[in-house]
């Protein structure tokens, strides 16, 4: 069985170092030298290193302001955040150019661990570590993905709802006379329009510019997020389910506890009772014993006189006889 002796090995040669340099021995030459110097390091660590430290600053940079680039839009947050607008553009620009560029970094340190000459296991380990950096990278793109898909959609959201909002004022505000007035006076002026053309005027709606903006790539993004949150939410209603069960059983057995403890409590007033009528037929049992030792003595007594008297009857009777 082999044993590592590698700590014995580097105190003896640290000790005979230590002689030879105390004698005046020294080494002439570098290649004399036992344990050599380190090596000065390539450029693949830290360069991989920094791409993974940049990739690292990003990723927190956007969980740090993750609650106020999401909420642009929110309809249930108010609409005084600590972020505006073009600051969240300026977030999305500069994101995406850092990201663009730790790609290219990526790319970049491949073909030249690609083209270096060395060893097979060292290219395969730096293949494995630019993987590795890789999909670090494709995480947080995909982190960066989910928010802006999760801004965009409360923009379109918000959209809606201000769109939907006049509309319903406008239809609560309109009246028959109104109206009428109006085709009256449309009327007056152009006879050639008619009222479903000043219908159309009235009714045509405004075009959203973010709707349009939407790329496919986008709306895929939007439908993957939906069936999504769909699952969780099918996720959270079995959880919901599950939880609505165990809290019933666990009423049940609550129930059953009440009962058992009634139950319990009706005996044990059952054995208080008991307890005390046999505290008190103790104490009865004791003055009876008590009556019964006086009238045992007294028994006695008599006994006692009564032999007493027949011993100096007896004793009479002899001295009579005498």
């Amino acid at each position: 069985m082999a044993v590592d002796i590698t700590l014995l090995f580097k105190a003896s040669v640290k000790t005979v170092k230590t002689r030879n340099k105390a004698i005046g021995i020294g080494f002439d030459s570098p290649k004399d030298e036992i344990f050599k110097r380190n090596r000065p390091k390539g450029g693949f660590s830290p360069r991989a290193k920094e791409v993974v430290t940049n990739i690292t600053k990003l990723k927190d940079f956007l969980l740090q302001h993750r609650k106020d680039y999401v909420s642009a839009g929110s309809l249930i947050s108010s609409d005084l955040t600590c972020m505006t607008d073009s600051e969240r553009d300026q977030i999305d620009q500069d994101a995406q150019i850092f990201m663009r560029t730790c790609s290219e970094a990526i790319r970049q340190l491949r073909n030249e661990a690609e083209k270096q000459l060395v060893p097979a296991q060292i290219k395969e380990h730096r293949g494995v570590v630019l993987d590795l950096i890789e999909m670090y990278l494709k995480g947080v793109c995909k982190l960066y993905s989910e928010q802006r898909a999760i801004r965009v959609k409360r923009m379109v959201d918000k959209k809606r709802m201000s769109r939907m909002t006049p509309e319903q004022h406008n239809l609560v505000a309109k009246t028959p006379p109104s109206v009428t007035s109006e085709e009256k006076s449309i009327k007056e002026e152009t006879p050639e329009k008619s009222v479903s053309e000043v219908q159309d005027v009235t009714w045509t709606d405004p075009v959203d510019p973010v709707e349009d903006k939407l790329s496919p790539e986008e709306i895929q993004m939007f439908e993957q997020e939906n069936q999504r949150l769909e699952s969780e939410m099918n996720n959270l209603v079995d959880e919901v389910r599950q939880i609505e069960g165990k809290v019933v059983e666990i009423s049940r057995l609550q129930e059953i506890f009440t009962e058992k403890v009634l139950q319990q409590e009706a005996e044990i007033d059952g054995i208080h009772q008991l307890v005390v009528g046999a505290t008190e037929n103790v104490k009865e049992g004791n003055e009876d014993i008590r009556e019964a030792i006086k009238n045992n003595a007294g028994f006695r007594v008599w006994i006692l006189f009564f032999l007493v008297m027949c011993s100096f009857s007896l004793l009479f009777l002899d001295w009579y006889d005498s």
